[in-house]
């Protein structure tokens, strides 16, 4: 079965960079719309940053400036570099697709698992 699988989170203290990194698995036909989304406990999950079925991008207000989502389509990877850590940026982050060909079917709404990002004060 196609999965996502996130990599790249930490512990950093604010003012920090890490770098995320998501890879689908498997024999990936396409894959449409990669973003990354967080949650930080007692909050919903929130989009962070995407790209859009034209190929741009979009952020969050919060993260503009701060983050860049970038994407290898030829490994159907995508990754997430963040600058400028702020406590508030706490949360589990979470690789999404729209939409994945695989094995001769489509996929739809595809998340990883999540991988933990803490930033101390």
């Amino acid at each position: 079965q196609v999965q996502l699988v996130e990599s790249g989170g930490g512990l950093v203290q604010a003012g920090g960079s890490l770098r995320l990194s998501c890879a689908a698995s498997g024999s990936i036909g396409s894959i449409n719309g990669m973003g990354w989304y967080r949650q930080a406990p007692g909050n919903q999950r929130e989009l962070v940053a995407a790209f859009t079925g034209g190929g741009s991008t979009n952020y969050a207000d919060s993260v503009k400036g701060r983050f860049t989502i970038s994407r290898d389509s030829a490994k159907n990877t995508v990754h997430l570099q963040m600058n400028s850590l702020k406590p508030e940026d706490t949360a589990v982050y979470y690789c999404n697709a729209e939409r994945i060909y695989y094995r001769g079917g489509y996929y739809y709404g595809v998340w990883g698992r999540g991988t933990q990002v803490t930033v101390s004060s």
